[in-house]
Order: structure tokens, then C-alpha cells, then sequence
């Protein structure tokens, strides 16, 4: 029995019929963009992450162009760690950031982080490649997603650069679409947005629509869904402290000690999503002991502050800590507000930025309860 192939075409429609059924897509503008913009020219060879294991595509592999048109993130580059530094969006996610922008016919859009150029694509498409600039820290990221834009009949400004500085040579802009994560939204993004104009930015684990006001403040919720994305690079060589390198430093340290207890399940979605706002840099990963024990591990790169929180019964935990700041105190405020106040879902919160760059996380209300975020540059 012969099965007959999908075609690109094929694909692609399946995949924009999905996003439709499933709300991501919600208009026809971005209905078209989607069914018109070939995903598989942007990524000739990727590598897909399932169930703990890697997977790796190129053109030659009959299973690629269906990888490719998958509802799924997909790894086009890699550190000499072996750390994911460059992919292509899930294109559920990409739908719905696009769709909050809320453009209009004749907005200019700066996109922060090129990647492989697919986003700034859908945006060529949406608007035309004059109504669009792209940023990107990596030259040679650019000089790739430029090669694939032109392929695919598209022709943005792209340019080299920190893209948390932005690129002023062509703000103002209507909106900015950052497809990188960061820690805090960089007063540049602000400023080079007109007023009324629109953010949509990867903060922590959650993605804000802050909408820009007259003295260049921000705010505005969160949307749905928890998602990070690559974290900002100041240069293309910059690279973080992983998780893997700290393992056994994290298992060994020894520092001072205080039994505990826990507010909440220190890995709920909740508890994880107000965590990666409070402590942006501050690298939170789980390990089990040999005791088969759960551990939550803190670590700061700036000041080498660390936390091993060891659980010793169902809320019941011992705290190691070591370091001039004790993460967990700053921590466990945070995550008590959040229980007593009935565990909210993230949709709930919202984030505030003045014109002096002070980011004030709420709920409900912007002038209802409050917490004022430390003060971090990368």
C-alpha cells in the first residue's frame, strides 16, 4: 500500500487550521500569513526535543517538512555547552503573541531576536517588509534569516546589535514584539515606542501586553499560557551559568541551616511563574537526593548567593544557604501572599513600569495589591 506524502502546502494549512481551532489565530490577516509563509524554509535542519531526548532533521530526512509544520519549538542552534541558544517559536505561541500585538494597516513593528526569520515573515507579510525591523545579537543569525527571508520573498531591515538597546535610527515605532526573554523590560524598548503604542515582551515565565502611555510608562497583563524563550544575550558569545555545572556544586555546598516550611508546592506553575519575576537571575532548578528526597536549588551568578531547600516532609523542609543574600527569605514572602491569596492563576497578574523603569507586579488591579520588583540589569 502506497501512502501519498503531504505537500508543504498541505502541511501548512493543517497546521493554520489547528491554530484556528484551537484560538490561537483569531482573524484572517494572520490566517493568511500563517498559510502563506513556508515555516519550512526557515529551518533546513533543527533539532526537536521529546521526552528528555533529542531529536535532529535535516532536508534529507523523509520525517522533516512534517516536523517542521508541527505545533512545536524547534532548536536551530547550540552553544558549545550544548545549550539551546537560537529556535523557531511553537507557532501556537507566535499566533497568539502576534494576534495581541493588535497592528494596523501601516504600523511599523521592531522585532526583538531574529532567530531564523519566520516571525519577522509572518510580520513581513501582515504589513509589508517596510513596516518591519528586526534585531538580533548573533551576525550570523542575521546574515542567515536574511538569506531565508529574501528565499522567501521578503526583504525587512534586519541588524545586528543588542537588541536590548533597541535600534533608534527608526523609532519612534507603533509596536515591539520581543521574541527573547528578559529579566525586566529595558527602558530603551519603552522609549522607542510611541505612546499608545504596544510591548509584547517574554518576562520571567509569562508574556505581557503592557501598552505604552504618554511619559513612556508601561502596563498592562498577562497573557495566556506560561512560555520563556532564549534569554537575552548582550553578545553573541555571552553565555550563562547552566544548570548542569551546578549539580554538584549544589549537592555539596554547605552553609548556614534553618528548618523551614514551605509555603506552597515550590514547583507549581503559580509559585514558579511569581519566582522567575521576583529573581530573573537567579538560576531554580529541582534535583532528587539519593534519598529520593526533592531538592529546589537557587543559585545568583552576580553575587554567588545560593539556597538548597531540601524537603524533609509533605511542606516540611530543610534550608542550606550560603552567600550575602538569603533567597529564600527574599522568595517565601512572595509565595505566601500568593497561598493566602487563594493561589491566583497568572492570568490574573499584571505588571506595571514607570517612566523611572520601576517594575511593580499586581493583581487584578493596578491599584490593588503590589509588589514592587527588585531593581536588575543584566
Amino acid at each position: 500500500m502506497i501512502t501519498e506524502v503531504p505537500t508543504a502546502d498541505e502541511l501548512r494549512r493543517h497546521m493554520t487550521e489547528q491554530l484556528e481551532s484551537t484560538g490561537s489565530i483569531r482573524s484572517a490577516v494572520w490566517r493568511a500569513a500563517f498559510l502563506n509563509v513556508p515555516r519550512h524554509t526557515f529551518v533546513p535542519d533543527f533539532t526537536l526535543r521529546s521526552q528528555g531526548r533529542l531529536h535532529e532533521y535535516s532536508q534529507g530526512d523523509p520525517a522533516w517538512l512534517a516536523a517542521a509544520y508541527s505545533d512545536v519549538s524547534l532548536l536551530t542552534q547550540f552553544d558549545q555547552d550544548g545549550t539551546a541558544t537560537s529556535s523557531s517559536t511553537q507557532p501556537s505561541l507566535m499566533a497568539q503573541m502576534l494576534e495581541s500585538l493588535g497592528v494596523r494597516d501601516g504600523d511599523t513593528v521592531l522585532e526583538i531576536g531574529a532567530g531564523t526569520g519566520y516571525n519577522a515573515a509572518l510580520l513581513s507579510h501582515r504589513l509589508g517588509p517596510d513596516h518591519v525591523v528586526t534585531v538580533d545579537v548573533d551576525p550570523e543569525l542575521v546574515a542567515a534569516a536574511a538569506a531565508r527571508l529574501r528565499q522567501a520573498g521578503y526583504e525587512p531591515t534586519l541588524v545586528a546589535g543588542d537588541g536590548t538597546a533597541g535600534h533608534p535610527e527608526r523609532a519612534p515605532y507603533d509596536r515591539l514584539l520581543a521574541t527573547c526573554g528578559v529579566g525586566r523590560i529595558p527602558d530603551a524598548w519603552r522609549q522607542q515606542v510611541h505612546a499608545g503604542g504596544v510591548v509584547v515582551a517574554n518576562i520571567g515565565f509569562g508574556i505581557a501586553r503592557l501598552a505604552i502611555a504618554a511619559d513612556h510608562s508601561a502596563g498592562g497583563k498577562f497573557l495566556p499560557g506560561l512560555a520563556t524563550f532564549m534569554t537575552a544575550r548582550p553578545t553573541p558569545d555571552a553565555t550563562g551559568t547552566t544548570a548542569k555545572r551546578l549539580v554538584q556544586p549544589m549537592l555539596t555546598w554547605s552553609g548556614q541551616t534553618r528548618e523551614i516550611t514551605a509555603p506552597v508546592v515550590l514547583d507549581a506553575p503559580g509559585a514558579q511563574f511569581l519566582a522567575s519575576l521576583l529573581h530573573p537571575q537567579v538560576n531554580d532548578f529541582a534535583l532528587v537526593d539519593d534519598e529520593g528526597r526533592q531538592i529546589r536549588c537557587l543559585f545568583d551568578p552576580v553575587t554567588s548567593s545560593w539556597a538548597r531547600i531540601t524537603m524533609t516532609g509533605v511542606m516540611a523542609a530543610r534550608l542550606d544557604h550560603g552567600g550575602p543574600r538569603d533567597l529564600w527569605a527574599e522568595r517565601e514572602p512572595l509565595l505566601t501572599q500568593w497561598r493566602d491569596a487563594g493561589r491566583p492563576g497568572h492570568q490574573r497578574y499584571g505588571l506595571t513600569v514607570s517612566s523611572e523603569g520601576v517594575h511593580t507586579l499586581w493583581l487584578d488591579e493596578p491599584d490593588g495589591v503590589g509588589w514592587r520588583l527588585p531593581d536588575w540589569r543584566p
